[in-house]
């Protein structure tokens, strides 16, 4: 009996778990249908989203899109460059954004009494030039048909002027360099001095602007100056150079008293108002961490002029009635004349529009190199090639300028040397 009963019990209870778990099934069954069904509503409504952004704001961005767009942003103060957006952005500001320029005046003037001078023309290639000096090396190179003065390396190099430097002067002089790379190093200079005496050191008391041809790095020059052996200034110029330096440029140099100014080209490097110690009477250039090998890290500079800036000849030509000037420059052999002359023929040409009945002669004299009849007419030729100027540029009429050349016939100073023949090359204004 009670094994009937057993088995009648087990029986139920199987057909139980029978029931259970199909009902069970079924809910599992439901629950997964409720599931798939709730995924397909979200991911359908995902898709009719995407498609409704689509046809409002276009396609969706991908996120280095997103990077690229707010990089752009932020170049050009929030709004996108080239995108549909600037406009409103723009608008959403108010207003639009001002502009603004920055220019600076190239106010450089060469000095226009010549105290010296050299294209390095009468010196042969291969030779160290005559007017120079150094406790290095150097030689004289010919540049597409143009001698250069090529300058070595750790060296000093001082031009041999007669005469001490006065207070207000200028220096002027074509620089170019060839061989510069990425292995240039950032320690190689060119250095300009102005010290208190003449010989290879800096001296006592000093200044200097350097000038480095570095290509990889932005310009390490600086400025310094010492005054009894105590540095007194010492910061870096914070210019990047390196174009300018790399190849042919123009260095010119302004002294006025404690005052130096340098500039590249037509930009500015340096304007300190107390960089000139007392006592300064003497300028030199120098060399260092350049590459000692033939071709590179090259430095050569041409056509070197110091000059003093003399009295207003404007007002000397006015009240004293004669002028006599080596500051207009020729080609040598030639008539043309050469940059570097725009500010006595400046002061002639004002002088000349503020009287205007005042008539002059214009009289050419050379030094007595060459053949004498060529340089009297080499004389005439460059009289009248400043009147031209003056006509062209200041526009004086052409009746109120007589002409004259008297070639190496009315010399000022010996011949024999190269300071008397500088003298000696010269034009005269008189007032008639």
């Amino acid at each position: 009996m009670k094994t009937v009963i057993t088995i009648l019990f087990i029986c139920i209870c199987s057909l139980c778990n029978a029931q259970f778990l199909d009902k069970l099934g079924k809910r599992a069954e439901r629950a997964v249908e409720r599931t798939v069904e709730n995924r397909v509503d979200r991911e359908a409504t995902k898709s009719t989203d995407r498609a409704l952004d689509t046809l409002i704001d276009g396609p969706k961005k991908s996120k280095k899109e997103q990077r690229r767009e707010s990089k752009n942003k932020q170049k050009d103060g929030g709004n996108v460059i080239g995108g549909n957006d600037s406009n409103t952005n723009n608008q959403n500001n108010g207003q639009n954004q001002p502009s603004y320029s920055v220019s600076s005046n190239f106010d450089f003037e060469p000095g226009n009494v010549v105290i010296f001078e050299d294209n390095f023309n009468r010196d042969n290639a291969g030779d160290f030039p005559a007017k120079w000096d150094t406790n290095g090396s150097g030689e004289i190179v010919t540049i597409n048909g143009e001698k250069w003065f090529r300058l070595s390396n750790s060296a000093m190099f001082i031009p041999m002027v007669a005469q001490k430097l006065p207070e207000n002067y200028t220096i002027e002089f074509d620089l170019f360099t060839s061989g510069l790379d990425n292995s240039t190093s950032s320690q190689a200079m060119l250095t300009l001095y102005l010290s208190d005496n003449g010989k290879y050191k800096r001296g006592n008391t000093w200044s200097m602007v350097e000038l480095s041809p570095c290509q990889f790095i932005t310009s390490q020059g600086s400025v310094e100056k010492v005054v009894n052996g105590t540095r007194e200034i010492r910061n870096g110029i914070n210019k990047d150079l390196r174009k300018a330096i790399n190849g042919k440029s123009k260095i010119s140099i302004s002294v006025n008293k404690s005052r130096m100014r340098v500039w590249m080209n037509d930009d500015k490097i340096v304007d300190i108002p107390r960089l000139v110690g007392e006592g300064i009477t003497n300028f030199k250039m120098a060399t260092r961490d350049l590459r000692g090998i033939t071709g590179l890290d090259e430095i050569h500079i041409n056509n070197f002029r110091i000059a003093k800036t003399g009295q207003d000849e404007r007002s000397k030509l006015l009240t004293e009635g004669r002028l006599s000037t080596n500051a207009i420059l020729f080609n040598t052999g030639s008539a043309t004349i050469k940059s570097g002359s725009e500010a006595i023929l400046k002061e002639v040409g004002e002088a000349m529009q503020s009287a205007t009945d005042m008539r002059i002669m214009i009289v050419g004299h050379t030094d007595a190199d060459g053949d004498a009849n060529s340089n009297l007419k080499l004389s005439e030729e460059r009289a009248k090639s400043v009147r031209q100027e003056l006509v062209n540029k200041y526009g004086i009429s052409m009746g109120r300028i007589q002409t004259d050349g008297k070639g190496e016939s009315s010399p000022v100073a010996d011949n024999n040397s190269s300071s008397g023949k500088e003298q000696n090359r010269r034009v005269e204004f008189i007032k008639l």
